[in-house]
């Protein structure tokens, strides 16, 4: 109720009038009663029973009043709900701004999609109807009982057995181990969502080799899990709810029992009367019970989609510093830097380096040595375990993270485009520039050709209508917005890796205004794009096993060297023409 703020007023008024409405439900079937017992009392003179239209009227009255109280219920419920929903989503979403860059990655995109949208939605669904059907449940039960024990209290507490053997297996459904299959059924949805996004992002890849999903063994692992999950669910729970659906609509049973039993020494037209009654309102016993049970249900999804919910809420944010410092220039240095992604094995292990500003500097070496993620820890995705990362001689964990974030730009080997125009895309960089200085920008990072194959320019709309830009151009795009940020520290991680030979000119082209009078911080394969950097740093099992300039590396013929060698030989390979 603390998303709701003042709307909680009309949730609570929601209940109110649903418990309401169920009461009014009921006072139809006392006029009923009533035009029974007119109709048996006036027999077989029928023109006696005068009062039957009016009976009749107020049953429809009562009816529309029920159902009329029930939508003013509704209204209130949905629009506390929603206020509710639009809360939660906008807590997450600002709490997300807080946590550390890395956190979406290891977190997983899936998940996380799952939680804004599909828990938050659970939290607004329960509100908006079956909190308030509750309430209508939980009221249907009181007045029914006045009912079934005013008429004839022994056919009363006949409807009543049912209804004691359908709460006892309902309790078996519905109990702790529910709650925890709950909790596996929403495990194995995330886990499968996760998975999709993923197998999305690789269709290009499946499709080109000509695999399934088969070939994602992750995602059919997670398909495989949810289907085992779901059919072993279904069987436990099938006995239970063929004997919890036999109890409830079993009522009428339970009355022609008592019927034959009470009239051994005959019928009188008044017990005739009530059991007339019980028989026509017994059903209402059946679907208020089935009503309650898929509330408890749904009480149990909630409670995990809101447990969801506080599991990105309670993720710790980046730390503050109550007494920020300021980086003094564009260096960078790591002192005996210790990392480990799941607090046990340490991915970079003990690093240290000193970067001068102005200096360009590469790190290279085998995949999944450790590069990418030094790169993380400069720009602060990551807090490392030990030692400290120093940007302009201020450790970044008290350097304000809109500084930092204002300090270093970089470009990524998957940079990704916003669907909007490009002018748009590249103002990422700086909100506040004008058309003219993103056009600069643009012209500066080789994307005039880009630019100008569009009627619109830099108002067309990537995403949209078939506009579509390539790995090469993307990246051209991003280098634009780097140029617009106009940072001091530049990173670059693989940021030509799906360049084509045309587009990579351009790139190196657009890197080379990009760089000037930067620090720059490049990751690299192609080792010929960093032959000229001041200092190259060779990254292996989280440590730097060589660092020195390429001729230095080279003369060393340590892991560089043979590197380089490797490199210089892949350059040479042709296809050969079977002649």
């Amino acid at each position: 109720m603390g998303y709701a703020g003042t709307y909680r007023y009309l949730t609570y008024a929601s209940w109110g009038l649903s418990a309401l409405s169920a009461l009014m439900a009921l006072v139809p079937f006392v006029y009923i009663w009533k035009i029974l017992r007119d109709v048996l009392n006036a027999a077989p003179d029928y023109a006696q029973a005068v009062n039957i239209p009016h009976y009749g009227w107020m049953a429809v009255l009562f009816a529309v009043l029920a159902y009329l109280i029930y939508i003013a219920a509704l209204m209130c419920s949905h629009l506390s709900a929603f206020r509710v929903a639009t809360n939660l989503r906008l807590e997450v979403s600002e709490h997300l701004a807080t946590l550390p860059l890395g956190f979406t990655e290891t977190f997983g995109s899936g998940k996380l999609r799952k939680i804004i949208h599909e828990s938050t939605g659970a939290a607004e669904t329960f509100l908006a109807h079956q909190l308030p059907d509750k309430y209508n449940a939980m009221a249907t039960p009181i007045g029914l009982l006045v009912l079934l024990l005013v008429f004839d209290w022994r056919l009363g507490l006949l409807s009543l057995v049912p209804v004691a053997l359908g709460f006892v297996i309902m309790s078996a459904m519905t109990g702790r181990r529910m709650a925890d299959k709950m909790r596996q059924y929403g495990n194995a949805l995330e886990s499968m969502s996760n998975e999709a996004v993923e197998y999305v992002r690789g269709i290009p890849v499946v499709k080109t080799f000509g695999q399934s999903v088969f070939s994602f063994k992750k995602f059919k692992a997670t398909i495989d899990e949810y289907e085992k999950w779901v059919i072993a669910y279904t069987k436990e729970l099938r006995m239970p709810m063929m004997l919890y659906t036999a109890a409830i609509n079993g009522v009428f049973a339970f009355l022609i029992v008592g019927g034959l039993l009470f009239t051994r020494n005959g019928v009188t037209s008044k017990f005739l009367l009530n059991l007339l009654f019980y028989i026509i309102i017994t059903p209402v016993i059946s679907l208020t019970l089935t009503r309650i049970m898929y509330m408890s249900e749904n009480e149990l999804v909630v409670a995990d989609a809101l447990a969801r919910v506080d599991s990105v809420l309670d993720a710790e944010p980046v730390p503050e510093n109550d007494h920020p410092r300021h980086p003094k220039d564009a260096s960078v240095s790591l002192k005996d830097v210790h990392f480990s992604y799941d607090g046990k094995t340490d991915v970079i292990k003990g690093v240290s380096l000193k970067i001068q500003p102005g200096q360009m500097v590469a790190f290279v070496g085998p995949s999944g040595g450790g590069k990418s993620t030094l790169a993380n820890l400069i720009c602060r995705f990551f807090d490392v375990q030990s030692g400290s990362v120093r940007v302009g001689g201020a450790d970044v964990r008290d350097i304000p993270k809109e500084e930092l974030m204002d300090t270093i730009s970089f470009v990524f080997q998957n940079s990704r485009l916003l669907k909007g125009s490009i002018l748009d895309n590249v103002r990422l960089g700086r909100a506040q520039a004008t058309e003219a200085e993103v056009l600069a920008a643009l012209k500066a990072a080789q994307c005039m050709d880009i630019v100008e194959k569009f009627p619109e320019g830099i108002h067309t709309v990537i995403g949209t209508k078939g506009v579509y830009l390539s790995g090469g151009e993307q990246q051209r795009i991003a280098i634009a917005r780097a140029m617009l940020k106009n940072a001091p520290i530049l990173l670059l991680d693989e940021a030509t890796a799906f360049a084509d030979p045309d587009n990579e000119a351009k790139v190196q082209a657009a890197f080379a205004q990009l760089a000037k009078g930067k620090t720059v911080l490049m990751i690299a394969h192609r080792l010929s794009t960093v032959a000229n950097a001041d200092c190259i740093y060779v990254v292996q099992d989280g440590q730097i096993v060589e660092s020195g300039t390429k001729d230095e590396l080279c003369a060393q013929n340590g892991l560089f060297a043979r590197m380089w060698q490797d490199y210089q030989a892949s350059v040479q390979w042709k296809v050969a023409k079977e002649g």
